[in-house]
C-alpha cells in the first residue's frame, strides 16, 4: 500500500521484460527440435539403408531373406545403394517434422492443461499428418529399387519429372491413406510410451551409458510399432509398385494382396523378422542420436 506509483511501474516494467525475455528464449528453441529430429534421421539412413533395401524386396516379392540377398547380389555393388537419396531426403525431413511438430503441438496443449496423454495422442497424430506430405520421396524410392524399373528411371531427378510429366502430381501421393493410417497412431504411441519408459529409466551420468540406454528404449519401441503396423508398409508398397492406371483404394488392395499370398494373413508377415532388425537399428540409432544433439542443443 505504501508503494510509489514509480516503484509499481519499475516493478511492471521488470515483470513484462522478464515475460518477454522468457517468451523470446521460448520462440529461439523451437528449431532445435527440428534439428535434433533431422540430424538423428540422417545418421539411421546412412547406416541402414542396405538392410532397409533387402527387406523391401521381401515386402515387395513375398520371399525369403534368402532369396532376397541373392537378387542384390546379382545386382551388385552398383545397385545397392540405387535410391537411396529420396529416403536420406525424406526421413530426414519427415523426423525433423516428427519431432518439431510434435513438441510444437504438444506445448500450447499442456499450457491449456489439456490431459497428457491425450495432448501426446492429438501431437503425434499431427505430426504423422505433415510428414505424410513428404509422401513423394517414398513413392520414388520404391520405383527405384523396383527391379522393373532399373532401366527405365536413370536417378530420383529422372523419375521425378518422367511421373511429374506422364502422370501428374497426383501419381506421387499414391499409397497416401495407408501412410496416414500408420504414421498417426504409430507417432503418438512412440511418444507416449518413450516419455513412460525414460521416466522409469535410471538416470545415466556418463554419455556412454545414457546412448546404450536411449538406443535400447529407442529400438524396442521402434520394433514394437513396426511390427504392428507392418502389414500397412506392405499394402503401401504393392500399391506404390504400379505406374499409372487406376488407383486402387486399400481395402481392395488389402483383398488383392492376401489373394496373392494364398489367403493366409501370416504371409503378410514376410520380412517381418528382417524388419524388426532394421526397425531396432534404425529407431535405436535414431532415440540415441536424438538425444545426443539435444545434450549439444540445450547445453
Amino acid at each position: 500500500m505504501d508503494m510509489s506509483e514509480q516503484q509499481v511501474l519499475e516493478n511492471r516494467r521488470l515483470k513484462n521484460g522478464t515475460m518477454n525475455l522468457s517468451m523470446s528464449s521460448q520462440s529461439t528453441t523451437h528449431w532445435k527440435e527440428f534439428v535434433c529430429g533431422g540430424g538423428a534421421a540422417f545418421c539411421n539412413i546412412v547406416i541402414s539403408y542396405p538392410l532397409n533395401k533387402l527387406i523391401f524386396r521381401q515386402m515387395m516379392h513375398g520371399v525369403e531373406a534368402t532369396f532376397a540377398l541373392n537378387q542384390l547380389q546379382k545386382e551388385g555393388l552398383g545397385y545397392l545403394y540405387r535410391g537411396m537419396l529420396p529416403p536420406l531426403l525424406q526421413r530426414t525431413l519427415s523426423m525433423s517434422l516428427m519431432f518439431g511438430i510434435y513438441d510444437e503441438c504438444l506445448r500450447p496443449l499442456l499450457d491449456h492443461k489439456v490431459n497428457p496423454y491425450v495432448a501426446k495422442t492429438i501431437a503425434g497424430v499431427v505430426a504423422g499428418c505433415f510428414e505424410a506430405t513428404l509422401m513423394p520421396f517414398e513413392r520414388l524410392q520404391t520405383l527405384l529399387i523396383h527391379p522393373k524399373f532399373h532401366q527405365e528411371f536413370k536417378n530420383t531427378g529422372h523419375a521425378a519429372r518422367y511421373i511429374a510429366k506422364h502422370y501428374g502430381i497426383k501419381e506421387f501421393y499414391r499409397g497416401l491413406i495407408p501412410i496416414l493410417l500408420r504414421n498417426g497412431p504409430s507417432n503418438a504411441m512412440f511418444f507416449i510410451i518413450r516419455d513412460e519408459v525414460k521416466e522409469r529409466l535410471p538416470k545415466q551420468q556418463l554419455l556412454f551409458y545414457a546412448s546404450l540406454q536411449n538406443f535400447i528404449a529407442g529400438a524396442s519401441i521402434g520394433a514394437f510399432l513396426s511390427t504392428l503396423f507392418y502389414p500397412l508398409n506392405v499394402i503401401k508398397i504393392a500399391m506404390q509398385c504400379e505406374l499409372g492406371g487406376v488407383h486402387r483404394t486399400i481395402s481392395y488392395e488389402f483383398k488383392y494382396v492376401l489373394w496373392k499370398r494364398g489367403s493366409n494373413f501370416a504371409n503378410l508377415y514376410h520380412g517381418a523378422l528382417l524388419n524388426i532388425s532394421r526397425a531396432f537399428l534404425s529407431w535405436g540409432i535414431i532415440n540415441a542420436s536424438y538425444e545426443i544433439f539435444r545434450k549439444a542443443l540445450y547445453p
